[in-house]
């Protein structure tokens, strides 16, 4: 993590003496995600690729959990670990790296950490995975350990996601929500007073049936594609989707793409809506993980609806024009540099700089240069 970036909390002034000291708590799998950039096309059978260069960081939830603690969100995240020196490298990057509490998590002796390699070229990516189920966890398997724990949970791909019976209190959790899967974690934090984000894949059964998201039921937000969306209400416009979906959950958010986003307040009736900003997009990857982060970071800084939006798709924009996931979550450095470089260009819409007006009362009077260029880790450097 960038140690110049501004202490900023945007929690602060909400914060008591008894409120959780997590703010936001999740969980799934890690992967070590390697990157090659700056391939000219996509590499050809039978013929060897030079990329101009490459980096590696901690994947999957990885990229949600970096981007909330950027943004100065005590996160919490409980995933498992390889005892290789992946998994050693991801541990060591969340936790001393991103300042991520890694006490709901565990290693796992013998289990190598699942990977990903990623080359990005002409806008778009190419990924290959591998990786192996965790096994079932011990009766007596401890958590935040590095050493002499055992993993747990179920993965179609690779690494198992990690679903705590007890997860520890918090202001929010994020929730992966897939059909005919419920997990009682989710129930068990929401009762405790989080508030669920429910986030959702595509649903490979094809029934597209919101009844078979068990989990939607606890979700104070639910935060679809438009695709996704659409195809879960049975309508043909993303906003008549978010209307639909805000009759099931308090919250319903629809991502529009280049288009944006679009959200309805399904307890006031509020919508909103907010256009993407334009950017050079180089890589996409983990860019619905920063969107999320960013909403859940507006929401528990009780944000208008708006606002949640327009910064969402603010950190989402800013890190699509870097290389990786966690990589390229943006911090406060970054949007404080962004916030003054857009100021001072010519032909700017007053109007559409007016929509981004409310991070005055959050950002630094000063900040650094833009653009900003984060340290791309790579396995092997010592310090």
């Amino acid at each position: 993590m960038s140690t110049d970036t501004p202490g900023i909390d945007p929690l602060e002034g909400l914060r008591a003496p008894r409120d959780p000291a997590c703010d936001v708590f999740l969980t799934g799998p890690v992967f070590l995600d390697i990157i090659f950039t700056g391939l000219d096309s996509a590499p050809v059978r039978g013929t060897e690729s030079w990329a101009r260069g490459m980096g590696s960081s901690p994947g999957g939830v990885a990229n949600m959990a970096t981007a909330l603690a950027r943004l100065g969100l005590h996160t919490s995240l409980s995933a498992a670990f390889g005892d290789d020196h992946y998994g050693e490298y991801c541990w060591d990057a969340l936790e001393q790296g991103e300042g991520i509490d890694l006490s709901m998590s565990h290693t796992v002796p013998g289990w190598h950490s699942p990977v990903t390699v990623s080359m990005a070229y002409e806008g778009e990516r190419t990924m290959v995975s591998h990786g192996h189920e965790a096994p079932a966890p011990a009766p007596d398997a401890g958590t935040g350990s590095r050493a002499g724990a055992t993993g747990t949970g179920t993965s179609t791909a690779a690494a198992a996601p990690v679903f705590p019976q007890c997860p520890p209190r918090a202001r929010a959790a994020i929730a992966s929500l897939a059909p005919g899967r419920s997990e009682p974690w989710v129930a068990t934090a929401a009762r405790d007073g989080a508030l669920v984000f429910g986030d959702v894949g595509w649903d490979e059964t094809g029934r597209w049936d919101l009844d078979a998201l068990p989990d939607l039921a606890h979700c104070e937000a639910f935060l679809p594609n438009a695709e996704e969306a659409m195809r879960y209400t049975r309508t043909d416009c993303p906003r008549a989707a978010a209307h639909a979906l805000a009759e099931r959950v308090p919250l319903a958010v629809v991502t529009l793409g280049a288009e944006g986003a679009y959200a309805v307040d399904g307890r006031t009736g509020t919508a909103a809506a907010v256009p993407a900003i334009e950017v050079e997009a180089l890589d996409p990857t983990g860019a619905g993980d920063v969107f999320v982060a960013g909403f859940v970071t507006g929401t528990l800084a009780d944000w208008p609806l708006a606002d949640r939006l327009a910064f969402a798709g603010l950190t989402a924009a800013l890190s699509v024009q870097e290389f990786g996931g966690s990589l390229s979550a943006p911090g406060w450095a970054e949007i404080a540099a962004w916030w003054q470089l857009i100021r001072t260009c010519d032909r700017q819409d007053p109007a559409a700089l007016e929509r981004y007006a409310f991070l005055d009362d959050l950002l630094p009077a000063t900040a650094r240069a833009w653009p900003l260029r984060r340290a791309v880790p790579t396995i092997g450097f010592r310090q």
